[in-house]
């Protein structure tokens, strides 16, 4: 028992220096083919591509797939971006080929009323699109990261949009990765507790390269 406690004490010292603090839980593992987009139609799913960039993780991107958007996979159907949806692709088809499902997507928490606006979208109506797209997540065995980058500029008072969207994907995600600066009153770490979800802590949202190369390898 001595040697186990010594070990995870041991693996959580290692993982705080490296920028990280992960609660309670060893890191899961999730699998490509990826797609990334918003809840709530912030900037900072930019961000997340950029990050995953960075990692060499290939993606597609799509700022408000639809459950029939995803059942489409790699490629997004061959879609094209026009004004209020926007699709992007950088998988690499050389090993995944057009139509290939998606095994993980990665949702970048943050309200915007300028981007929900600019997609058509209001608070309501993103949130029942965030339902059906994890409902289908689920339902596929699709692996659901929830990203919360936007540190305290994307919280706010309970009824909030920012929190409305915390709200609508936090608690049903597979893996939770914020900055320490957004979970000050530990909002993340009291969802990650209730329903058991691995929730890692960053200082800054660069450290997310390594932890991203660790859980996609």
């Amino acid at each position: 028992m001595k040697g186990i406690k010594f070990v995870y004490i041991l693996l959580n010292v290692l993982v705080l220096a490296a920028g990280l603090w992960l609660y309670g839980q060893t890191i899961p593992r999730a699998s490509l083919p990826v797609l990334t987009t918003s809840a709530g139609q912030s900037p900072d799913v930019t961000t997340v591509n950029i990050i995953l960039e960075e990692a060499g993780i290939g993606y597609d991107y799509c700022d408000v797939p639809t459950p029939e958007i995803l059942a489409d996979g790699v490629g997004l159907g061959d879609r094209e971006s026009e004004p209020g949806f926007h699709a992007e692709v950088h998988t690499d088809l050389s090993k995944f080929k057009k139509g290939t499902p998606y095994r993980t997507v990665i949702m970048a928490i943050g309200a915007s009323l300028k981007g929900m606006g600019a997609s058509g979208l209001t608070v309501e109506a993103e949130e029942a699109r965030l339902k059906k797209v994890i409902d289908y997540c689920q339902a596929n065995k699709i692996f659901i990261i929830a990203v919360h980058i936007g540190g305290e500029s994307k919280r706010g008072a309970p009824g909030s949009d920012n929190e409305r969207m915390i709200e609508a994907v936090a608690p049903r995600s597979n893996l939770l990765i914020v900055t320490r600066d957004g979970n000050k009153d530990g909002r993340f770490s009291k969802i990650a507790s209730q329903k058991n979800i691995p929730l890692v802590e960053v200082n800054y949202a660069l450290e997310i390269v390594d932890l991203l190369k660790k859980v996609f390898e």
